[in-house]
């Protein structure tokens, strides 16, 4: 029964079949991908409490050391690849309209961040070198390898801090904050790569810079599209790869907004689950592998997807992540609705400290 419960993951599964659906007709049903994502998941959503609850250590312990939930991931790598393989072909189609082509771009941009970035940042977590290049095949598949260095030595240590530009700011507007968050994170995976060589006694200007390689990688495979399937289709990859990396740059901003450690002197205060904005709507926990819960997440980033727990002192959005997402397109509606949120944490510890 346990093995059929840890099925549910494969939910997200429905997400592929609609974008071939979209693939395969023309008009308003190549829409059907971002309809299910931004429309059907959020109304479920609103009808459905949270659930708060953990797993008992005994039944935590067996959930980890159970691999179904690793095949789980692991089997998302093929099937990426796979529709885009199909997306490519259906952009081959002669006589498509402007709609169609909208509509089958964003049905693989949410492929490239729902399964290919999401998937990639949970095994770009795990500590097998097959699991790590399993992520950063995900990740090209969005032209965004550098996140794998960038999230993983930079985020995580920097995160809720000015140092980090994956965090977003109170007051900080969606659109401006993708400017920042694309930029720079992209310079500091480069910073920290050179760093890492440097320590090594390593030229940067080398093979043995990861991200070097992963931008010849990278040039290599889109020219590699363009070569097969022509110039446009090309381009129309590239369109779904941005649409990719600005879905998951979105949920960066929701994630930590208006969230700031304390310093004291040089040093900033350890990374602790009140630094994360929490969601336990469990659709969006399925459909994203428990992401949601991304404080748990950050407070220790080890643990794996299945194991991931509410944790009470953590802020709690007020519906689900598409729905978070949505309400981030919206800045006037964003600020309304959050930013009381921060300044009531803000007066809490204040309250606390003294």
């Amino acid at each position: 029964m346990n093995k059929i419960r840890a099925l549910k993951y494969m939910n997200v599964l429905i997400l592929p079949l609609l974008a071939i659906v979209s693939f395969n007709t023309h008009g308003w049903l190549t829409y059907l991908p971002l309809i299910e994502a931004f429309a059907f998941i959020p109304l479920l959503e609103l009808t459905f409490k949270p659930n708060p609850a953990n797993f008992s250590k005994e039944r935590e312990e067996e959930r980890k050391n159970d691999s179904i939930y690793d095949w789980q991931l692991y089997i998302m790598v093929p099937i990426q690849f796979l529709i885009l393989g199909m997306f490519f072909i259906s952009m081959s189609e002669p006589g498509l309209t402007l709609v169609d082509q909208i509509g089958r771009i964003t049905a693989m941009g949410l492929m490239c961040g729902v399964i290919g970035i999401n998937v990639a940042h949970e095994l770009g977590h795990r500590n097998t070198w097959y699991e790590q290049l399993m992520a950063k095949a995900l990740l090209l598949t969005s032209l965004y390898m550098h996140f794998f260095i960038e999230h993983n030595r930079g985020h995580h240590k920097h995160v809720s801090t000015k140092e980090d530009p994956s965090s977003a700011r109170y007051g900080e507007m969606l659109y401006t904050f993708w400017v920042r968050s694309v930029v720079f994170a992209y310079l500091s995976a480069w910073k920290l790569e050179a760093k890492r060589l440097k320590k090594k006694g390593v030229s940067p200007f080398s093979i043995h810079n990861e991200m070097l390689r992963f931008q010849i990688i990278q040039v290599a495979f889109t020219l590699g599209i363009g070569l097969l399937f022509g110039w446009i289709v090309m381009g129309y990859f590239i369109a779904a790869a941005i649409m990719g990396f600005l879905l998951l740059e979105t949920v960066n901003y929701i994630e930590h907004y208006g969230l700031e450690r304390n310093k004291k002197g040089d040093v900033y205060e350890r990374v602790m689950p009140h630094h994360s904005w929490n969601s336990d709507h469990k659709l969006g926990r399925i459909i994203l592998f428990e992401l949601s819960r991304h404080s748990d997440h950050h407070y220790i980033a080890s643990r794996k997807y299945q194991i991931l727990r509410h944790i009470d002192e953590s802020p709690q959005m007020p519906t689900g992540y598409p729905g978070m997402m949505i309400l981030a397109i919206f800045p006037p509606l964003w600020f309304a609705i959050m930013n009381p949120r921060i300044k009531q944490i803000q007066q809490q510890g204040l309250a606390q400290a003294a």
